[in-house]
Formats: structure tokens, C-alpha cells, sequence
């Protein structure tokens, strides 16, 4: 069953745009491989951080506002693939956007995991990506349950926005204490 449509008029900005030169290549590079490469301002393609290895992203089709993804920069499709140093800060950004996803938006759960292969959900299976998600009791409301849709309260930007204020630094520490 496909998912239907729920009016967003926030999103009308994104559907009228221009392609941008972010947009999914056809070359072998992923989208996010394409996206660092654009030249686009982290604030246009909602990069909320960015380390020495490995960055974090805000998921474009989100499962709820907040939806962030940390991968490596190296287009990898597997954890093994990884190097250590990348494997240690992967593991470091992910507890930042925990702690940042928290601060930004209270939720009462945090949905942490990775789709390793087509066969096991991955959507962009030749770069690994680990999902952090914030949930909270009932958020998989009856729209999900009766018309195959998900609501988003928060856009993409305020999102953004968000989450960069929260994120953690050496200077700060976490901004909220884990849950």
C-alpha cells in the first residue's frame, strides 16, 4: 500500500525548487556523497555537525522531527569497511546527536540503529548510515495506523536549528542529562 499525501504547505519551497546539484546522482556516488560534494551550505543541506570522519545529517524523509543520520564522509556500505579512527568518532557523533535530540526535543525514547544492505531495510545501501530518532509513547499515531501517512510538526529548518543549538561541545558538555 503506497503512502498517501498529507498537505504540507511548508514543503512547497522544496517543490518548486530548481534540481539542485545535491539531488541523487546516477554515477555510483550516493546521495550523501553528492551532497558533501555540492558545495551547498550545511544550513541547505542540514548538515548539524561535522567531524574529522564522519558528519550528521538530518534524514530528508523523516520518521519524526528530529530524524538525524551519522556516517562517515568515505562511501562505505559496511561497518567492517570502516577504519578505526572513523569507527570511534562514528560511535562519538552518535552519542552527541542522542544528547542533542534529547536537549532539542524532549522525547520520552531514542530509536538508535543501522540498516546494513537492501535486504535489511537500507534505502542508501553503498553508504552507511546509523539513524537516531527520537520517539515518544504514541507517536505512531492512528495516520500511520489508518491512511499510510506521517504527520512532521517541526520543518526541516526549525529542525535544524534546533539540533545545532543543542549539540554538545567539549566547551558545554551534553545540554540535557540522558533520560
Amino acid at each position: 500500500m503506497a503512502f498517501e499525501q498529507l498537505w504540507n504547505g511548508w514543503r512547497s519551497n522544496y517543490v518548486q525548487g530548481a534540481p539542485r546539484s545535491f539531488d541523487p546522482p546516477r554515477d555510483g556516488r550516493s546521495v550523501f556523497t553528492a551532497i558533501l560534494e555540492s558545495g551547498e551550505p550545511d544550513e541547505e543541506t542540514h548538515i548539524i555537525h561535522r567531524g574529522e570522519t564522519c558528519f550528521a545529517i538530518l534524514n530528508a524523509f523523516p520518521y519524526a522531527s528530529g530524524h538525524l543520520l551519522v556516517l562517515p564522509y568515505r562511501q562505505v556500505g559496511d561497518l567492517c569497511d570502516l577504519s578505526s579512527p572513523e569507527t570511534a568518532e562514528l560511535w562519538s557523533i552518535v552519542t552527541d546527536a542522542t544528547t542533542a535530540v534529547r536537549a532539542a526535543f524532549s522525547p520520552e525514547g531514542v530509536n538508535i540503529g543501522i540498516n546494513m544492505g537492501r535486504a535489511a531495510g537500507g534505502s542508501v545501501a553503498e553508504h552507511l548510515h546509523v539513524h537516531v530518532v527520537p520517539r515518544w509513547v504514541g507517536d505512531s499515531n492512528f495516520m500511520t495506523s489508518i491512511a499510510n501517512t506521517r504527520t512532521l510538526p517541526v520543518a526541516l529548518d526549525e529542525t535544524a536549528e534546533r539540533l545545532r543549538r543543542a549539540w554538545p561541545t567539549p566547551e558545554t558538555g551534553p545540554k540535557v542529562s540522558p533520560s
